[in-house]
C-alpha cells in the first residue's frame, strides 16, 4: 500500500467525462429556476427536465471525493493533501457567501438573504474530509457508506444534550442534519452536510478501485453500479406500491424516481450514483467530440461553475428583456429561489434554447481556460479553481 501510494496514477478521464455530464445536466436546472419553471411535475416534459439534474450533486460530491484520493497519490504527501482539502474548502465556503451569492442573485443585501448551497455543502465536506485523511483510504470509504446507510440517527443529535441546551445546539446541528430546530442565523440551508460527506467520503476510498487493472475496474465498477440500481428498483418499487393513495396524481413511476434530496435519502444515492458507478468502463472507452466536450468541462469544474451562474442569470435578464421590455432583475434577489409570476414562466422550448446556446458559450470559456491552466502548472492557484 505504501508503494502504491507513491505512484502517479495517470488521468482518469471517465471521471472528467461523466463529471463534464453532470455539470451540463446542472445548466438545465438552473436555466429552469430564472425562467420560473417548476420543480418537476406530473408530466414527462416537467418531471424529467427535473429529474436528470438529480445526478449533478451526487456525481460532485462523490467525484470530489475521487479527485481528493487521486490528488494524495499525486503528491504522495498526506500532510499536504489535508492542507490542501482544508484551504480549498473555506475557499469554497468563502466563494459561495461572496461571489457565487452575488451571481445568483446580483444583489449584495444579506439581511434578507443568505444560502448555504452546494458549494457551502462541497467546500465544508472538504473540510470534514481532512480530519480523516490520515486514515486508510478503504476506511475512510466504508465510514463514508455506514453515514449514507444510517443517516436518520443524525436527527436525534441535540437531544443528547439537556433540554436547557437543545435549542442552541439544533440551531447549530440544523447545518448538520435536519432537525426540530432552525438554523443559526439568517441562513437558508439547502444543502446540510449529512449524509453529504459520507457520499465524498464513499468517492475518497472509490478512488483505490480506480487505480485497478482496467478489467478488475470494470467488473468491479459494474457489480457496484447495478447491484445499487437493482437495490433501489425493488425497495422503492415495494415502497411505492404500499405507500399509494388512490387520490395522488403522480404516476407509480414517478413516484419511484421522485426521491428525496433535501436531504438525499439512501434510495436517492442508490438511485443516482448506481448507473454513475455503472457508466465508468463505458464512458473510459469511448471516445468522441462529445466525450472531448465533456471532458473539457470536468476539467475545470469550479470555473465552470462560477461563469454558468453568471452566464444564465444574464441570459435571462437579456430574455426577459426581449419578451417583456423588462429584466425583470426583482424576481432573482432571492435565487435559486427565484419569483417569477406564472404568467411570466417560460415555455420549455425556450428554456432548452437558452440552455444550449450558454452551454456552447460555456465550451468556448471552458477550453480557453483549461488550455490556460495546463500550461501554467507552476501557478499554485489555479489548483484551486
Amino acid at each position: 500500500m505504501k508503494q502504491l501510494f507513491h505512484e502517479q496514477p495517470q488521468r482518469i478521464h471517465s471521471v472528467d467525462i461523466l463529471r463534464g455530464l453532470v455539470m451540463v445536466l446542472m445548466a438545465i436546472d438552473h436555466v429552469r429556476v430564472y425562467a420560473g419553471v417548476p420543480a418537476g411535475g406530473y408530466t414527462a416534459d416537467l418531471f424529467f427536465t427535473r429529474w436528470v439534474t438529480h445526478f449533478c450533486a451526487p456525481t460532485f460530491a462523490f467525484f470530489a471525493g475521487t479527485s481528493a484520493f487521486l490528488y494524495g497519490r499525486k503528491i504522495a504527501d498526506k500532510s499536504r493533501l489535508m492542507k490542501f482539502l482544508l484551504t480549498r474548502g473555506l475557499l469554497l465556503v468563502i466563494l459561495e457567501l461572496t461571489i457565487v451569492r452575488f451571481f445568483w442573485t446580483f444583489s449584495l443585501d444579506y439581511s434578507s438573504f443568505v444560502l448555504a448551497g452546494v458549494i457551502w455543502m462541497l467546500g465544508w465536506c472538504m473540510v470534514l474530509l481532512s480530519l480523516f485523511i490520515r486514515l486508510k483510504p478503504y476506511v475512510i470509504g466504508i465510514i463514508g457508506v455506514l453515514i449514507i446507510a444510517f443517516q436518520q440517527i443524525f436527527s436525534h443529535v441535540p437531544k443528547l444534550f439537556p433540554e436547557s441546551m437543545q435549542s442552541s445546539v439544533g440551531s447549530v446541528w440544523a447545518f448538520f442534519y435536519p432537525s426540530d430546530f432552525e438554523p443559526l442565523g439568517n441562513i437558508a440551508v439547502l444543502y446540510v452536510l449529512i449524509p453529504w460527506v459520507g457520499i465524498m467520503m464513499a468517492g475518497y476510498g472509490f478512488g483505490l478501485i480506480l487505480l485497478k487493472k482496467p478489467a478488475l475496474r470494470d467488473k468491479i465498477c459494474l457489480a457496484i453500479g447495478l447491484t445499487a440500481i437493482v437495490i433501489f428498483a425493488i425497495v422503492g418499487s415495494r415502497i411505492v406500491y404500499y405507500s399509494n393513495t388512490p387520490d395522488n396524481p403522480m404516476p407509480l413511476f414517478f413516484r419511484l424516481l421522485n426521491q428525496s434530496k433535501y436531504p438525499p435519502s439512501q434510495l436517492y444515492v442508490l438511485m443516482t450514483l448506481g448507473p454513475i458507478i455503472a457508466l465508468v468502463p463505458v464512458v473510459e472507452r469511448v471516445k468522441g467530440w462529445l466525450t472531448h466536450i465533456l471532458a473539457v468541462f470536468g476539467r475545470v469544474p469550479m470555473f465552470y461553475y462560477l461563469m454558468h451562474i453568471l452566464l444564465i442569470h444574464i441570459s435571462a435578464l437579456i430574455v426577459n428583456y426581449l419578451r417583456d421590455g423588462a429584466t425583470h432583475q426583482e424576481w432573482y434577489t432571492t435565487a435559486p429561489f427565484a419569483q417569477v409570476p406564472e404568467t411570466n414562466r417560460w415555455p420549455l422550448s425556450l428554456l432548452y434554447l437558452v440552455f444550449l446556446v450558454d452551454v456552447v458559450i460555456l465550451y468556448v470559456k471552458c477550453s480557453w481556460y483549461a488550455k490556460y491552466k495546463e500550461a501554467h502548472s507552476e501557478k499554485g492557484w489555479l489548483k484551486y479553481l
